[in-house]
């Protein structure tokens, strides 16, 4: 496959322009003047330009009627709407040209917002942080979709012309140079992407390339097609354009259960073994990751290295929404799922991967949900307390801090951060930030209008306890309010949640990632009272225990000691007081 089929780029003597656009009868490449294109087999129109180089702008137009950007667009200076710029991505030096990744064991990941991580809302700006990131013990920065999508503002799951980092945050380059600082730092960078659906907003391809799409609907909008090559190519092509030109270490796949699987082999698998080749091919360690709430296990593989048809892990949402409903008490929509026993449910999420492997699911209406998962390894799953989706799909984008305990919450910290699956963080929690993230845009006209009241509709309750407090997803003091509050890590509090996540991290570093390759599920209990024991058997045949009181109450000890060396809680001796958390190690 030709992954540069698609867009434009530079040759010896210019540039060649390509567009696929079946259901066009004649398409003009608009720089200083318009160019014919030349219409070849398949629906492709093509025109080699003498005398064009890099920065140079162009749109097309198809029958005469409509302008519009490449959908393979390396960058939109002036938005969706403006003209494509041309990129000459050779012309960037590389600093870290020997930087080869690092495996997945390391992985520790922090998932990011470029537009709110700093007041700057930059590329640029992100590098000031790396060595945050560094001290705190965070080997991984993932940011959130960066496709370029309408207005100035956005989650990134807008996105339309998937191959243009959004100019919101900086030109082509400045990516490039806080991956290039990252990787100098020894960090990874992964890259949310989003193959299920396109944005709203500034998406012309229903114009001359209806065969992109299905008649089927995902809750985005229509279902690409998959069946149909020229599409294939074109996501699959994405995939490889981020990993070669941009050289980010892995990408996160978002809700791939609303990719529609047509065909005898799946997109998903096609584009697993195509990074596979390309992480052959350069020599590095490239990592795929899944959001995907079917619970599919069987294409996941963290030990499958090159990809070879798998993912590495899965974010695993049933942990989440256990430790959500542990924390916090609420049981609404789908967090009734794990009302009836949130304890036990973490319980099952530490000894085998995912809590719904089967069963049915009451907020599926009784939809069976899942695979057993057990027989993979602890690494094919990324752990999280908070993220994106679960800060901003509340009604205010209130973080975990404004509505659960700390002493709670640092319970949670102190499992997740030390148990042998991934952890994730979400921008500032490391030091217990109650920044709130919520919802926000900047579509225009009709569209802004119908978001704005399906956000109403959905938080119609929230709306009569709160009034005016929920936020206006298209009011840019939204997006603002959302901006990290930095400052806040060096108060007292800050401070304290900060030193306690150094702490846990210095100690998986020291303790955990060394033993994690190999490592395997063992058995985890919960007791009625809030005692939690699980253990694990290590890739070098330690075993790893872990007992804690998740309650608001002292428990007595029980019988059985925990065997070990200390690594975590110190020695434990009496009560067990409320929250606490005791790792041991018991080395072999």
């Amino acid at each position: 496959m030709n992954e540069r089929q698609f867009g434009a780029r530079l040759t010896a003597d210019g540039a060649c322009f390509s567009l696929w656009a079946p259901a066009a009868k004649r398409v003009d490449l608009l720089l200083d003047t318009p160019h014919p294109m030349q219409r070849g087999e398949g629906g492709w129109f093509s025109a080699d330009i003498a005398a064009v180089e890099a920065g140079a702008r162009y749109k097309f137009r198809i029958d005469g009627e409509i302008d519009v950007p490449d959908p393979a667009s390396a960058f939109q200076p002036d938005d969706i709407k403006g003209p494509s710029e041309l990129i000459d991505h050779g012309a960037y030096r590389w600093r870290a040209a020997g930087w080869r990744g690092r495996p997945w064991q390391d992985t520790v990941l922090l998932e990011s917002h470029v537009g709110t991580f700093t007041p700057d809302g930059s590329y640029r700006a992100m590098i000031e942080k790396l060595d945050h990131l560094v001290a705190t013990g965070i080997t991984a920065l993932e940011l959130m979709p960066l496709a370029d999508f309408a207005g100035s503002r956005n989650w990134g799951y807008d996105g339309v012309l998937w191959y243009a980092p959004d100019s919101a945050y900086g030109r082509p380059d400045d990516l490039k140079a806080l991956i290039d600082e990252a990787h100098l730092h020894g960090l990874m960078v992964f890259l949310d992407v989003v193959y299920n659906h396109f944005g709203p907003e500034g998406n012309y391809l229903g114009r001359y390339a209806p065969e992109f799409f299905t008649e089927a609907q995902t809750p985005w909008g229509s279902a690409i097609d998959y069946r149909v090559p020229q599409v294939r190519a074109f996501a699959i092509g994405n995939a490889l354009y981020w990993l070669r030109e941009y050289r980010f270490d892995g990408l996160r796949l978002d809700a791939v259960h609303a990719i529609v699987q047509l065909g005898e082999v799946s997109m998903l698998d096609e584009l697993s073994r195509a990074v596979g080749d390309l992480a052959v091919k350069t020599g590095r360690h490239i990592h795929l990751v899944l959001e995907n709430d079917d619970n599919i296990a069987g294409v996941l593989d963290a030990e499958q290295d090159p990809p070879r048809g798998s993912y590495r892990a899965q974010w695993n949402d049933d942990f989440h929404h256990a430790w959500h409903v542990l924390l916090t008490g609420e049981r609404h929509g789908y967090y009734s799922d794990y009302a009836k026993s949130p304890l036990q449910d973490i319980a099952r999420a530490l000894a085998s991967g995912f809590v719904y492997q089967g069963e049915p699911s009451l907020h599926r209406d009784g939809a069976l949900r899942g695979e057993p998962s057990g027989h993979l390894t602890p690494l094919a799953f990324v752990n999280f307390v908070q993220n994106h989706d679960q800060i901003g799909n509340r009604a205010l984008g209130d973080r975990l801090e404004s509505i659960a305990p700390p002493k709670a919450i640092e319970g949670a910290l102190a499992i997740l951060l030390l148990a042998p699956m991934v952890p994730m963080l979400f921008m500032g929690e490391e030091w217990g930030s109650k920044a709130p993230f919520p919802f926000f845009c900047d579509f225009e006209g009709d569209l802004a209008e119908a978001v704005r009241q399906g956000r109403r509709r959905e938080f119609a309750g929230a709306d009569a306890e709160h009034g005016d407090e929920v936020p206006d997803p298209l009011e840019r003091s939204t997006a603002e309010a959302a901006v990290l509050d930095w400052d806040s890590r060096d108060q007292a509090d800050g401070r304290r949640r900060l030193t306690l996540v150094r702490d846990l991290l210095a100690i998986r570093r020291e303790k955990i990632i060394p033993r994690l390759a190999g490592a395997v599920f063992g058995e985890a209990h919960a007791a009625d009272n809030g005692l939690l024991t699980a253990s694990w058997r290590m890739g070098d045949g330690a075993g790893l225990r872990l007992m804690a009181n998740l309650s608001n109450d002292e428990l007595p000890r029980p019988e059985t000691e925990l065997t070990g060396t200390p690594i975590w809680g110190g020695a434990a001796s009496g009560p067990i007081p409320p929250w606490s958390v005791f790792w041991r190690l018991d080395s072999r």
